[in-house]
């Protein structure tokens, strides 16, 4: 006779019926203790009489249900996991997985099956990984071989870590985090993400890939922002050198150097607030825990290797990420102010450096010699170690400011494009005329004097 396994349910009503028989008890009163009718009492009556207790087992029994994922796509949702979308949080694997592999399952269903493997989230919670590190401590003694258990270790990844909270801000545009952030986004080298987030919707406002955190990611971070939201009121940022210096033992504040891109902030009349303490800008550090688990992968799979590609791709993935992820703005006002032309951003957002005319009435920059040309296009000439201010504009045009007069600069070839003597000559003409800011540009306002004055005697304190 085999042996017959009820759950508890089906041998409560195992033993009332075979009480029921043996003592030809009250139908009625087993009917209310199994909450049944007494046509079904005694339906179970003849079934026990005919086939003793294994009447009892549930016809499912032992079968799995319909809407139950076969082995083979179990198993194929694990070998993802482990080679295709490694690294990936488990809500954006079930993303990946409807996207890319056309499978649609539950969170909680691809919890369970790589629960099973002792496979975790990169998110996991520090008392699941507690309790999965306890099992595999249980398992080690019986385990067939120790590689086994070290690739389960391995798959633990730790818990993120806490921030401390605080409100957000009430209007779009009231403050902006902004950071960078090293990391193995795309190749094989570690390349900086530099963003901007807005506190109150939690949107990134701009990114930019650099491959170092540098004034020139920031730089092409607030040109996103300006051109595509407006001048916002405030920037949050950490204590670099790009946003703040201080210089060594001055009593006051108004002695403070401006750095370039605070000088551009202030033509803008943007507020910037640091702090050297990561938990205070939590918005942006958070932003950056949620990138480096989803954005590597998902420019793997586009197949990224340069930071080009990497920097055009971020325009369409912040788009798709702002939607997903982004508070909707439709009770949030906003606060940015209204959008500069692009001549005044590019002009703003400008590398000043100085230099010193050589004998040759040139100026060297980065290795090349720039000509002054004047608004008519003829080269201006000046002594040699005359000072002045290279102005390196956004789109890369190049200016050269003197005594309040600015001149445009033009590359010097190292060699002649023709020759006199073998070419045919080319027609005489004018010379082209230049394009010079015009005088009500910052850089010929009296704070543009205070910015040179503090950039020298800022230089001379590095010396």
């Amino acid at each position: 006779m085999r042996k017959v396994n009820l759950t508890m349910k089906e041998n409560d009503k195992y033993t009332t019926i075979k009480k029921l028989v043996e003592t030809n008890g009250n139908k009625k009163r087993a009917s209310l203790y199994l909450s049944c009718s007494i046509r079904h009492i005694n339906r179970m009556i003849k079934g026990y009489q005919e086939q003793g207790k294994a009447y009892f087992i549930h016809g499912n029994h032992g079968r799995k249900p319909v809407h139950t994922l076969d082995d083979e796509t179990r198993q194929l949702i694990i070998d993802l996991y482990r080679t295709k979308y490694s690294d990936a949080n488990l809500t954006h694997y079930s993303e990946l997985l409807e996207k890319h592999e056309h499978i649609k399952v539950s969170i909680s269903t691809i919890r369970s099956i790589l629960m099973q493997e002792f496979i975790l989230s990169p998110k996991a919670k520090r008392a699941t990984r507690k309790k999965v590190k306890a099992q595999l401590e249980e398992l080690k003694n019986v385990a067939k071989s120790p590689k086994e258990v070290s690739n389960i270790q391995n798959a633990i990844i730790a818990a993120e870590d806490a921030h401390p909270r605080r409100p957000r801000c009430a209007y779009i545009g009231e403050m902006l985090q902004m950071d960078a952030s090293q990391h193995l986004w795309f190749g094989k080298n570690k390349t900086q993400l530099h963003i901007a987030v807005d506190d109150a919707t939690g949107a990134i406002m701009g990114a930019y890939f650099d491959s170092q955190e540098t004034l020139n990611g920031y730089y092409h971070v607030l040109h996103q922002v300006l051109t595509e939201h407006g001048i916002p009121y405030m920037l949050f940022t950490d204590r670099r050198t790009v946003f703040e210096y201080k210089k060594k033992k001055s009593p006051s504040v108004e002695e403070d150097t401006f750095t370039q891109f605070s000088y551009a902030c202030k033509q803008l009349g943007i507020g910037i607030k640091t702090s050297s303490v990561a938990q205070a800008k939590g918005r942006v550090e958070r932003m950056f825990q949620t990138l480096q688990s989803r954005l590597p992968l998902e420019m793997r799979l586009a197949c990224i290797s340069t930071i080009e590609q990497a920097n055009e791709f971020l325009n369409s993935y912040i788009k798709e990420f702002n939607a997903q992820f982004a508070l909707p703005v439709d009770n949030i006002k906003s606060v940015f102010e209204k959008q500069l032309d692009i001549e005044k951003i590019n002009l703003t957002l400008a590398v000043l450096t100085s230099r010193k005319v050589d004998n040759g009435s040139c100026i060297k920059f980065k290795k090349s010699y720039y000509l002054p040309m004047d608004c008519n296009g003829y080269a201006v000439h000046y002594r040699k170690g005359t000072s002045g201010m290279v102005i390196q504009a956004f789109d890369g045009g190049m200016f050269f400011c003197v005594d309040e007069k600015v001149y445009a600069l033009d590359l010097l070839p190292e060699h002649e494009l023709t020759s006199k003597s073998f070419d045919l000559a080319a027609p005489a003409g004018q010379p082209k005329k230049r394009y010079i800011p015009p005088m009500s540009h910052p850089w010929k306002q009296a704070s543009f004097e205070r910015y040179l004055k503090k950039q020298k005697h800022r230089q001379e304190n590095i010396a």
